[in-house]
């Protein structure tokens, strides 16, 4: 858990399996704060030398207290002296809507910080080292799989300065997205498409080609069990250089449609960041899809399967660059989940550096 750039913990602090009680109670904290938006989700115990637990504090969306400041509010006239603060995430060390969380721990006279990730931002990170700077004990990396698992919504923006990247596709079994004269409603289930309708709310945008616009004349919004709109829509995007109709149903979306000229995923990506948006799924037909793959930037995989064979050309995804076997692109299964009769397979590609 230590590293050369940490202090060593105090002799008569919480031991090490109390801490790390008390990271997985933060982690479990943390999850209550929104999950999207432009700040992470964080939890914050404050541990007494004995061990039990002063007070906990989560973050609640932007412009409210931090975790750690939350925490530190709960503590009353108690204080915070000789405490431990064991954090998912270290604390910040700027001043934005708050003030830093670094500044506000050493105050308060906390003696030792144990966190999980480190924060990339370039303005909010440093904490750690402000804290050691001060006298404070700091250990980073405690259960830093689980905490980083937690915010890769969050890490791959703000590490890599692009949307995180979901895509999506749903086939049968043999790959085929489409029957041969191009059809493809439905080949899951309903429960599948339901889920779909959620995956969409869970995104900023929503991003497909004209090919897909001209062939299908999707909504791309959100909706419920009976088709109402959700609260939270996506913002639709549309890539190519062939013009969305007049009288595309995108054109009645909730939210403005954007439309991107040219065929490159960076560069849509880059207008997309510009634009506020940090999380994109990518529902596109396989020329879109496979570009993204093709250009290494999609971060999670969404593959709805359906127990139907349909055979033929029209696979989820197009040529890859996938010359020889050595060159097939080998993904991690992260979850697999039965919707319906349909099964849904999340993957990722864990030889890429992200998040």
């Amino acid at each position: 858990m230590t590293d050369p750039n940490t202090a060593p913990a105090p002799s008569d602090g919480p031991d090490d399996l109390v801490v790390e009680a008390a990271m997985r109670r933060a982690l479990e904290l943390a999850a209550r704060g929104p999950a999207r938006g432009d700040n992470p989700q964080v939890g914050c115990v404050l541990l007494r030398p004995d061990g039990s637990t002063a007070a906990e504090g989560w973050h609640r969306g932007a412009g409210t207290p931090h975790a750690e400041i939350d925490a530190l509010a709960g503590l009353g006239d108690a204080g915070a002296a000789g405490l431990t603060a064991v954090v998912t995430l270290e604390p910040c060390d700027h001043t934005g809507r708050t003030g830093p969380c670094s500044t506000a721990l050493i105050a308060a006279g906390v003696a030792r910080v144990v966190y999980a990730v480190d924060d990339p931002g370039e303005q909010s990170s440093g904490g750690g080292a402000r804290l050691l700077e001060a006298g404070v004990a700091v250990e980073r990396g405690l259960l830093v799989d689980e905490a980083t698992e937690l915010v890769r919504r969050w890490l791959v923006p703000a590490r890599h300065h692009r949307p995180f990247v979901t895509v999506k596709w749903a086939s049968s079994l043999d790959g085929r997205a489409a029957a041969a004269d191009g059809t493809s409603r439905w080949i899951t289930g309903t429960a599948a498409r339901q889920h779909v309708h959620e995956v969409r709310a869970d995104h900023d945008a929503i991003l497909v080609g004209t090919g897909t616009v001209l062939a299908d004349d999707p909504s791309l919004t959100a909706r419920g069990d009976g088709g109402e709109l959700l609260a939270d829509q996506p913002v639709p995007v549309v890539v190519g250089d062939r013009a969305v109709p007049a009288g595309a149903r995108l054109r009645t979306h909730p939210r403005e449609l954007v439309q991107l000229a040219g065929h490159d995923p960076a560069a849509a990506l880059d207008a997309l960041w510009r634009l506020g948006v940090r999380s994109v799924l990518v529902e596109g037909g396989p020329t879109v899809a496979s570009a993204f793959v093709r250009a290494d930037l999609v971060d999670d995989y969404l593959v709805y399967l359906a127990p139907t064979l349909i055979g033929g050309a029209r696979t989820a995804l197009d040529d890859l660059g996938v010359a020889t076997i050595d060159d097939q692109r080998r993904l991690r299964v992260a979850d697999v989940t039965l919707l319906g009769t349909d099964l849904l397979v999340v993957a990722r590609d864990d030889t890429r550096s992200t998040p």
